[in-house]
């Protein structure tokens, strides 16, 4: 059975960056250093850094962590959570994400103009996802969230739209939901589209696809609660109908390598490379007899 790791998948940019400086802080820090919420939406990846002192905080946590270290992942957070920080004491490490970070910038510049005007801000993302919740932080203003088109009903068509996107959304849902915006306004002028999905993340689509047609079978490896994880996994399936989704290795079934004489294995932009190559191991290990 021919087996091969897809070379474009795994760790994005912004959460190389995240993961590395939590550990240059772990290892500087020599103790404990606190994460608000998970760093990674990878539950593997969570528990290796937890074995080096990574402690996964929520916000209620943080009244008792006055005088310590305390990290902000890629997915940012809204200004109240940098406030209270400093209100009690706490050291930031703020690793957001270059990419989320100017978006953060971009919806308040939204807000600004759309208020002058009557207007309303649209989000493209995941309701209760970390980035949107950062997002929709950022003024006090109410921001619509829609993550399909029946969400489209939220929206006043008679006011003015500034349409933008959490980072890790699909490129074509963005802009079929932005088609659908046009038809229902009585003027497409007043609509602004501002696709803001990160080009690191959405040119994974195509070459994804195109790698999902190569193999016989397909194991996308993501964790749960990875959103950037439903998009591409669902990308894979479009391309190979024998993709299967797991998070990690002991949740591969043998009756999917039934008649298989090759195998791909790729991730979300969450995945860890060593967890990939741990599948492939398993893989090699128990299948690769299989007739």
């Amino acid at each position: 059975m021919y087996i091969e790791i897809d070379e474009n998948s795994g760790f994005c940019f912004g959460v190389v960056r995240a993961i590395s400086r939590a550990e240059a802080a772990l290892k500087e820090l020599g103790g404990e250093v606190y994460s608000l919420g998970d760093i990674v939406h990878n539950r593997m990846e969570v528990q290796r850094l937890e074995a080096l002192g990574l402690r996964t905080i929520t916000h209620s946590d943080m009244e008792q962590l006055g005088g310590r270290d305390l990290f902000i992942r890629a997915h940012g957070e809204p200004p109240t959570t940098y406030r209270r920080a400093e209100e009690l004491g706490i050291r930031l490490i703020d690793a957001t994400c270059p990419v989320v970070a100017q978006l953060q910038r971009k919806v308040v510049a939204a807000h600004e103009r759309m208020q002058a005007i009557g207007g309303q801000v649209v989000i493209l993302g995941k309701r209760g996802h970390a980035e949107v919740v950062g997002l929709t932080g950022q003024v006090e203003q109410p921001t619509i969230v829609v993550e399909r088109e029946e969400d489209l009903q939220q929206i006043d068509f008679s006011r003015p739209i500034f349409f933008l996107s959490q980072t890790t959304q699909s490129v074509a849902l963005f802009w079929h939901l932005a088609e659908r915006m046009k038809e229902q306004l009585s003027d497409e002028r007043m609509l602004t589209v501002d696709d803001t999905i990160c080009r690191r993340v959405s040119n994974r689509e195509k070459a994804l696809s195109e790698f999902a047609t190569r193999f016989d079978v397909v194991i996308f490896v993501c964790g749960k609660k990875s959103s950037n994880g439903k998009v591409l996994f669902n990308v894979c399936r479009a391309a190979n109908e024998r993709c299967y989704n797991i998070e990690e290795e002991s949740e591969l079934r043998s009756e999917w390598f039934d008649g298989c004489r090759s195998v791909g294995i790729c991730g979300a932009t969450s995945t860890p490379a060593w967890l990939m190559q741990r599948v492939r191991e398993s893989i090699e290990q128990r299948f690769c007899n299989k007739e």
